[in-house]
């Protein structure tokens, strides 16, 4: 696990995007930005070993169990970057508004790093709009890739409970602004 990927792809005197460092300690939080780049998705984060790991999720989540939704797996960001909201300028990687939409801690069902290796991470989410029982379960291309994940919300007490519209519709957790107000600077 490494920022190396992240620094690359990015300019940091032309974004606002924190450049930030790996950290030693790691602690327990997660994060989802809704990001209106090239095509909107819903970037999944969970903190493990300093960083942040990522997922993009073309769908946004679903409390539906029987839904499984995509999430391919992009490069670690940086513990600083769970607090970015703003647009990143056209022509720079990943350009467009970042709303931090939801945001909280985890907590892995069991041992994330061996879990993660494997391809089955279990884990419980405390989040302001995501709580309950979740998984990311890896599966293998035939190129032999190992970065597209299947998010799928598990049943419990929550599965249901909100409807994916009303769900992915809301603003964010941070300014209590929508996409089109980030982006006007509002």
């Amino acid at each position: 696990m490494s920022l190396k990927d992240y620094h690359k792809k990015r300019h940091f005197e032309q974004t606002s995007e924190p450049k930030g460092k790996q950290h030693k300690a790691s602690g327990s939080s997660y994060i989802i930005q809704k990001h209106a780049a090239s095509h909107l998705h819903y970037d999944f984060r969970l903190e493990l070993d300093g960083v942040l790991k990522s997922w993009a999720i073309p769908k946004g989540p679903s409390y539906n169990p029987h839904e499984k939704h995509l999430a391919v797996e992009v490069e670690d960001h940086p513990i600083e970057y769970a607090q970015f909201e703003g647009t990143i300028p056209e022509g720079q990687y990943g350009g467009g508004t970042v709303m931090l939409w939801d945001e909280g801690t985890w907590e892995p069902i069991k041992e994330p790093h061996e879990a993660y290796k494997k391809g089955l991470l279990k884990f419980k989410l405390h989040g302001k709009k995501l709580k309950g029982l979740w998984s990311l379960v890896r599966f293998k291309q035939n190129d032999g890739k190992k970065n597209n994940w299947l998010l799928i919300k598990m049943e419990d007490e929550y599965a249901n409970s909100v409807s994916d519209e009303e769900l992915l519709q809301s603003n964010s957790v941070k300014s209590n602004l929508s996409l089109d107000e980030i982006k006007h600077g509002k």
